[in-house]
């Protein structure tokens, strides 16, 4: 299977549209996918309606590692559980997952830096992380004595990566096994409702009655909820990321500095990505909400470059429908893979930089280079929430980089909701209305 996935081959999952189910989840990225698993163990009748093809966005494009570390100490326990539902979804694959603990490494050039990873670990450390934080020594004899001037870091052993464009795909022919629907090249253009609430969706090949959906749309999903009126202030940016080719395996642990991401990979190569680096196309939504994000924007925090006007077809387009009726072509059906170009000068500087640092690695060959649209919000938390104004909707979304690893906690916590059941975890942090309540919003780890 290539990397990203690029939806060229036949379709895979083409389920003929049943008239009823209990619940329809809308994408078939990682959260959707591990939704309608879960939800199937509960004994509810699925269907995901997929625009495009399963995980060919952002569940195929991130760097595929499953970390606790760093996180907003609100997802810390949902992460938690993601890594052992992983571990257990891979048995259930036969192994196929890719899933392995190879730790996460957070690289500090300076004090400060240092600072900030005890910071947080002094407030996760109770949640149950196995955090620690190394002196230069230990960096380098963890790292396989790089030519870099790491003076410390953030070592979480526990966390683990998986390989993202083969494990979503083997989880949807799980949840197919265990009596899920999956449709491709469907996209769902529309709720019904009926009596203030939810009693199904329109979809290109027609309506399905249900009263209950998950809307795991990702980069997607404001422009979706836009249209029934309910507005998120969320964005999306363009990360480039790359796979090498096979090298000497020097360090086999998953690590990123200010710079550059990197983490081995099981056919011997290593996926590389830059540091913290996005890039944010300009367009109605992003000039809308540009107040919310002027906090994050003047931390300095992070390295996001503005662009020119979003390309025809993205989700924050100049062109691209705000409106339409649920006979009329979607923005959904005009682009069914959203698949931008990467950053070239991005790809250089990765295969040099991972040179300089393991020069004795050689010339670094460019297996793959791809990017992705990165589901962001202005506080770095996602939304988990029912919808108020369309009760029996419920929207999973704004994962800000973070949706792969935790994506089977946040599945099943989604199944849960939609069962009527307690979702298990605290998800107050992720409520809908903090962005309309008033309430000040509090941001999460930059790390």
């Amino acid at each position: 299977m290539s990397f990203p996935i690029s939806g060229d081959g036949p379709v895979e999952f083409g389920a003929q549209l049943p008239q009823a189910v209990d619940l329809v989840v809308i994408g078939g990225g990682v959260i959707g996918i591990c939704t309608a698993l879960f939800a199937r163990r509960l004994g509810l009748s699925v269907l995901v309606l997929e625009k495009g093809r399963v995980a060919a966005e952002q569940s195929s494009r991130n760097w595929g590692w499953i970390r606790v570390q760093g996180r907003d100490l609100a997802e810390v326990p949902i992460a938690l559980e993601s890594q052992d539902l992983w571990t257990a979804l891979d048995v259930d694959c036969g192994g196929r997952l890719g899933v392995r603990q190879v730790g996460v490494t957070y690289l500090a050039r300076s004090p400060r830096e240092m600072a900030g990873f005890a910071d947080w670990l002094q407030q996760a450390a109770p949640l149950g992380v196995s955090s620690k934080l190394l002196d230069q020594d230990e960096t380098r004899a963890l790292l396989g004595n790089p030519n870099a001037p790491w003076i410390g870091a953030l070592h979480t052993p526990t966390d683990m990566k998986a390989e993202p464009w083969v494990a979503v795909p083997e989880l949807a022919r799980l949840a197919v096994a265990e009596g899920a629907l999956i449709r491709e090249d469907c996209a769902v253009r529309g709720v019904h409702t009926a009596g203030g609430r939810v009693t199904g969706v329109v979809s290109e090949a027609g309506r399905v009655a249900a009263d209950r959906v998950v809307l795991a749309g990702g980069a997607w999903s404001s422009l979706f909820l836009r249209r029934h009126g309910v507005e998120i202030p969320q964005l999306s940016v363009r990360c480039t990321a790359m796979a090498t080719g096979p090298l000497p395996q020097v360090v086999a642990t998953a690590a990123v500095d200010d710079r550059m991401a990197f983490r081995p990979r099981d056919d011997g190569g290593y996926t590389l990505a830059p540091a913290a680096y996005a890039e944010l196309f300009l367009g109605p939504d992003c000039l809308r909400h540009a107040r919310r994000y002027l906090p994050l924007a003047l931390s300095g925090e992070f390295d996001t470059k503005p662009r020119g006007p979003a390309p025809k077809g993205f989700p924050d387009a100049l062109g691209t429908a705000r409106r339409w009726r649920d006979d009329e072509q979607s923005p959904f059906e005009r682009m069914r893979i959203l698949n931008p170009a990467p950053s070239a000068a991005k790809l250089a500087e990765l295969r040099n930089g991972f040179a300089q640092i393991y020069p004795e690695v050689g010339e670094v060959s460019q297996q793959a280079g791809w990017a992705g649209m990165i589901d962001v919000l202005p506080d770095v938390v996602p939304v988990v929430d029912h919808v108020g104004a369309l009760p029996g909707l419920i929207v999973v979304t704004g994962m800000c980089g973070h949706g792969f690893g935790a994506g089977p906690g946040f599945g099943r916590i989604a199944a849960h909701m939609a069962a009527g059941r307690d979702p298990g975890h605290d998800i107050s942090r992720f409520r809908i209305t903090r962005f309309s309540d008033g309430s000040p919003l509090r941001r999460g780890p930059n790390l």
